[in-house]
């Protein structure tokens, strides 16, 4: 039976805020989309996230049937990610009010995503009588084993916490082969509590469309060669990737210059915000500040009109548990160059909706970008791809899939429960 109701835990981010800036990416789409399906499929959901302003009200409509609960822990301002593990015991107690407002067995299952909700979703598990269900969609040793030159490692705490959930879930969902053999191998989860289920794509939102139209929404030539970033600007996305093998690029082949474009839209974000304007220094630098723009983060048709506009979508991180921006580039018909890393090699197929790079390094960058803007017909063999590729993830797909983890996640909390009672 499916659950009536469902209690989401996002503490460091909210499903309402823009992608794209701050800690908004692609887990608050993620949690939005689900959260949306899994109503339309009757079981109403509250995401408890932490509130960030006093203007928010406690309790917001994200949809029918799914409820945005801004629970109040620690100041509105001032708190970075790293800063959030000092009020967890705030927001679980928040949490916990809520739902003793209620009768017992109000909620029938806890999903919790990334690790600072899970530690929270683990103390639920216990309160509430209600199996726990998990998504990481980021692993610090993953991180950690992938760091981008200058960032900062995942502190410890966080290698703890996430080691701590996953011995207390009864079942933890990744979002591809490789997120889940590195929760077996590098966390010790039990594969049967492992469920692989690839995230979605907005296939009603994200559609090709007038390149023409996208291209006078931006104010871009009709004739250009535009090469698009898509994220939150900190050293993890790797855009300066994408910057200097433009640079390598037009020093290659100057000829193009007049007619080459590079769209940044997104904002800083993380270890991104100790230095702002680090990447439009870099361009500067580089000599290309005249084929850069930076756009502010869009949301709605107007993502969609950066992707339509775009030849190129590059997906240059150096950690992507899946890439949902590789994802919306394709369905736009628009083809991607990615890094090939974490879940980047199931969202784009190589050589048929795009291509993947090994490595970070700036020639071999330059060398897949020319490939594609040198070589139109390729380049329109890879667009006719993409739209078909995106077409075989959808979130209704990700979400029939989450219901039968849940079902799964239940059996496991009753069985462990029922081997409790008879050792007792």
């Amino acid at each position: 039976m499916r659950p009536r109701r469902a209690a989401v835990f996002s503490l460091h981010t909210s499903p309402l805020e823009q992608p794209g800036t701050g800690d908004a990416g692609g887990m608050n789409v993620y949690i939005a989309q689900t959260a949306k399906r899994l109503a339309e499929f009757g079981t109403e959901v509250e995401i408890f996230t932490r509130a960030t302003s006093s203007d928010i009200p406690p309790i917001a409509e994200l949809a029918p049937g799914v409820l945005v609960r801004n629970v109040f822990a620690g100041p509105f301002e001032g708190l970075d990610k790293n800063d959030l593990p000092s009020q967890l015991c705030a927001f679980a107690a928040g949490a916990l009010r809520v739902e003793a407002r209620h009768e017992p067995g109000h909620y029938d299952i806890v999903h919790s995503h990334y690790w600072l909700s899970g530690q929270v979703g683990w103390l639920a598990r216990e309160r509430w009588g209600v199996p726990l269900v998990h998504t990481a969609h980021t692993l610090a040793k993953v991180k950690n084993a992938n760091l981008a030159v200058g960032d900062s490692p995942e502190p410890r705490i966080r290698v703890l916490g996430e080691e701590q959930v996953v011995a207390e879930a009864d079942m933890l969902v990744a979002n591809t082969e490789f997120e889940a053999a590195d929760l077996i191998n590098r966390y010790a989860a039990d594969p049967e509590a492992v469920a692989t289920i690839p995230p979605g794509v907005d296939l009603d939102r994200f559609t090709p469309g007038d390149r023409a139209v996208a291209r006078a929404d931006l104010d871009l030539p009709p004739d250009a060669v535009v090469l698009a970033f898509v994220g939150r600007i900190q050293p993890l996305k790797a855009p300066d990737v994408l910057l200097r093998a433009t640079a390598k690029l037009l020093a290659r082949h100057p000829d193009i210059r007049d007619r080459l474009v590079v769209l940044v839209v997104g904002g800083p974000s993380g270890s991104g915000l100790e230095r702002p304007r680090a990447l439009q220094e870099l361009a500067a630098q580089l000599g290309i500040a005249d084929v850069v723009r930076f756009v502010p983060p869009r949301s709605g048709a107007a993502l969609t009109n950066v992707y339509r506009a775009a030849d190129i979508v590059a997906v240059p991180s150096y950690n992507e548990s899946f890439g949902l921006v590789a994802l919306e580039a394709q369905a736009c018909g628009t083809p991607v160059v990615a890094a090939a890393v974490g879940g980047l090699p199931v969202a784009v197929e190589d050589g048929v909706s795009g291509l993947l790079v090994d490595g970070h390094g700036t020639a071999q960058w330059a060398d897949a970008l020319a490939s594609m803007v040198l070589d139109p017909r390729f380049r329109a063999r890879l667009a006719e791809n993409a739209a078909a590729h995106a077409a075989r993830f959808s979130w209704e797909r990700t979400t029939e899939a989450l219901l039968d983890a849940y079902a799964r996640a239940k059996m496991a909390f009753h069985a462990q429960l029922h081997v409790q009672e008879v050792t007792a």
